[in-house]
């Protein structure tokens, strides 16, 4: 016998109808779930992409291009709504749940819970910090391609308090959830809102948007970011030398451009690097398109908040005075797919300043006031959105603390 099958452990947050039962014991995870190995199928159940987003999904739901043989699924094993499956991912996000019946690869374990075991409990548990490292703390130099056994997960410890404890706790978690996905679907509607707007309060292809403020008439004037703006990129210092590095000067690169104000970095250079380079300095407002980066970078835009220098793959644009920074912002980014399909043919379709400065651009007189009109109303729904962000932030920061507190802790085990 483990010492932890005669210990029992008490959340430090628990439901009041609880209080008077004891801790919760501790038991082996093999006695609480089984492996399931059913190959038993055919070729109707969808295959599912087990992710650590999503958890077990249908992989047409997320676009999920991987193709499997015919022969190949025959070796798929099944998933019934309810179960769990270890991935090669369970060591950095914990262990998947299934709403989906369906069939996954061989190379991932099943796993199905026994008679007394409430799977929105687990569901719960089995993505939380302190289980991730339970299942991991005897796997030394796990990393990807490597899948943890049953055998290994049979030997981690699994609270296990009363089913209607269990299923207390979960039902409070899973409503903290819904309301987290609640307010998740208010900020989604609010971006959608956000890209009709821009998609009809600018001129494409004709003089005139679709969608204009009464007060206002008369047509745009046509031109190219070329015309309005001058288009220059950075450089990134000799990495190998350490006196060009850990400076006070902010360096940009394409990972922080997200249709966003960028106010913080990652990396500093010093005035030496910047000689030594060519990485350039840009004053706060100055919009930086991606030219190239990993997969939807590529065309996004973004605003400085702060001077900053910027690397090789970042186009930065100094406007002239016939346009305001926002309004050429806002325009940029409402032409994000567009601008993605002029990117230079290749084996990376990347974007260069000769290219940025043919992208066709409309724009009213910058007197009359509707820049500044349009530039207004959208910032105002980028607002709303981001008050709507910081609550949703705020929820899963709750429901965090309500997980540290509801399931035990057995720090002494790691003194």
């Amino acid at each position: 016998m483990n010492d932890l099958d005669s210990k029992v452990f008490f959340p430090e947050l628990r439901f009041p109808e609880f209080q008077l039962l004891g801790g919760w014991q501790y038991t082996n995870a093999n006695k609480l779930f089984k492996q399931v190995s059913n190959k038993n199928h055919n070729s109707d159940l969808p295959i599912l992409a087990i992710t650590q987003e999503y958890g077990a999904i249908p992989r047409e739901l997320i676009d999920y291009n991987v193709t499997a043989t015919e022969k190949s699924i025959k070796s798929y094993k099944v998933v019934d709504v309810g179960d769990f499956i270890i991935s090669l991912r369970s060591f950095q996000g914990g262990i998947e749940y299934s709403t989906y019946k369906g069939i996954c690869s061989p190379a991932y374990v099943v796993l199905r819970k026994t008679e007394g075991v409430n799977e929105e409990f687990f569901k719960h548990y089995f993505k939380t910090k302190r289980f991730i490292r339970d299942l991991t703390k005897n796997l030394e130099g796990l990393r990807d391609g490597k899948m943890i056994s049953y055998k290994q997960f049979s030997e981690v410890f699994l609270p296990c308090p009363k089913p209607e404890e269990q299923k207390k706790v979960a039902n409070f978690l899973s409503s903290l959830d819904g309301l987290i996905q609640s307010e998740i679907a208010k900020c989604d509607s609010l971006k959608m809102h956000k890209k009709g707007l821009e998609h009809k309060l600018f001129a494409k292809k004709a003089a005139l948007p679709e969608l204009r403020f009464a007060e206002f008439d008369g047509m745009w004037e046509e031109s190219t970011v070329g015309q309005i703006a001058t288009v220059k990129s950075g450089g990134t210092p000799n990495r190998s030398n350490s006196e060009y590095w850990e400076g006070d000067i902010p360096w940009v690169s394409t990972t922080l451009i997200n249709f966003n104000l960028i106010n913080e970095v990652n990396e500093f250079i010093t005035k030496t690097g910047l000689d030594n380079s060519s990485a350039k300095i840009f004053p706060a407002n100055t919009i930086l398109m991606a030219m190239y980066g990993q997969g939807k970078t590529r065309g996004q835009v973004a605003k400085l908040g702060m001077d900053a220098s910027i690397n090789q793959a970042c186009a930065a644009l100094t406007l002239n005075k016939e346009v305001s920074t926002d309004f050429v912002y806002h325009s940029l980014a409402a032409s994000y797919e567009e601008i993605r399909s002029i990117s230079n043919d290749g084996g990376q379709k990347n974007l260069s300043a000769t290219l940025i400065k043919k992208i066709p651009f409309y724009y009213p007189d910058v007197k009359t006031g509707e820049q500044q009109k349009i530039s207004d109303c959208l910032s105002s729904v980028e607002k709303l959105i981001l008050l709507q962000e910081e609550k949703v932030e705020a929820l899963k920061s709750y429901k965090k603390g309500f997980v540290q507190k509801i399931f035990p802790s057995r720090e002494e085990e790691y003194a």
